[in-house]
C-alpha cells in the first residue's frame, strides 16, 4: 500500500494583490463597460457606416483610374482582391462606352492562355472604362444591407421579429435565387445576366437583414437599457 504525505496543516499563501493591480483592473472593466455599452447604443449606426465605406471605397477605384492616379486606384483593387473575384465581365465599369460588357465584348483583350480567373486583373482602359472593385452581386448584396439597415433604423423601435420558423422560411426563400443562378453559373450551365445578379443580391442582402437585426437589437437592448425600461 503507498504511503502519501500528509497534506500540509497551512493554506498555500497568496501574496496580496497590489492597489495599482487592482486600480488598473477596475479602469479596465470600466473601459470594457463602456465599449459594450456604447455598441449596444449604437451598433446600427456602426454597422451602416461600415457597409456604406465597404461600398463607397470601391467605386473610388475606377474614379483613380480616370484621374491618372493608377497608384492608389491599384491599392483599392488590391484591398478588395481576396474579398471578390472583380471578374470584369461581371462588374460594372465607369468612364467609358457602357457601364456593363459581356465575356463577348471583351475577350479579345483577355489573355486566353491562363484561367478566367486570372481575367480579374483586367480592369480596363480608357475606351472602355474601368471597372468597380466589386462585383455586380456584391454591390447588390451590401447595397441592400445597407439599404435595409437604413429602414430598420426608422422601426427598430417598434418592430418586433415573428416567429422563428416564419423567419427562417423567408430567409430560405430569399437565399435560393442567388444560390441557384449562382451556382449554375458556377458550373458552366449558363452564364447569368447583369439584371438578374442585382436581384438574386439584393434579395439575399435582405434575408440576412431580415434574419439578424431584429435579434441583434433585442440583444443590444437587453445590454444597455436596464429591465423594466
Amino acid at each position: 500500500m503507498e504511503n502519501h504525505p500528509p497534506a500540509s496543516r497551512w493554506p498555500e499563501y497568496e501574496p496580496p494583490i497590489s492597489p495599482i493591480r487592482q486600480a488598473l483592473d477596475r479602469r479596465f472593466l470600466r473601459a470594457l463597460d463602456a465599449c459594450v455599452s456604447f455598441f449596444g447604443r449604437h451598433w446600427l449606426a456602426l454597422v451602416n457606416l461600415a457597409l456604406f465605406l465597404y461600398l463607397a471605397v470601391p467605386f473610388l477605384a475606377p474614379l483613380f483610374m480616370l484621374a491618372g492616379l493608377p497608384g492608389l486606384a491599384q491599392v483599392i483593387y488590391g484591398v478588395y482582391y481576396p474579398l471578390c473575384h472583380q471578374l470584369p465581365y461581371r462588374s460594372f465599369f465607369i468612364g467609358g462606352a457602357n457601364p456593363v460588357y459581356n465575356y463577348a465584348d471583351l475577350w479579345p483583350l483577355l489573355d486566353q492562355s491562363f484561367p478566367p480567373e486570372s481575367h480579374r486583373w483586367f480592369i480596363g482602359n480608357p475606351t472602355l472604362g474601368y471597372k468597380i472593385a466589386l462585383c455586380q452581386r456584391d454591390l447588390a448584396i451590401y447595397g441592400a444591407m445597407l439599404l435595409a439597415g437604413l429602414i430598420f433604423a426608422l422601426v427598430r423601435r417598434r418592430y418586433r421579429p415573428p416567429d422563428w420558423r416564419l423567419t427562417l422560411v423567408i430567409t430560405v426563400l430569399l437565399t435560393v435565387p442567388m444560390a441557384v443562378d449562382g451556382l449554375t453559373q458556377l458550373v458552366g450551365l449558363r452564364e447569368s445576366v447583369w439584371q438578374l445578379r442585382l436581384l438574386t443580391g439584393g434579395l439575399f442582402g435582405l434575408a440576412w437583414v431580415w434574419l439578424l437585426y431584429p435579434y441583434i437589437e433585442a440583444g443590444a437592448r437587453q445590454v444597455h437599457e436596464p429591465p423594466g425600461q
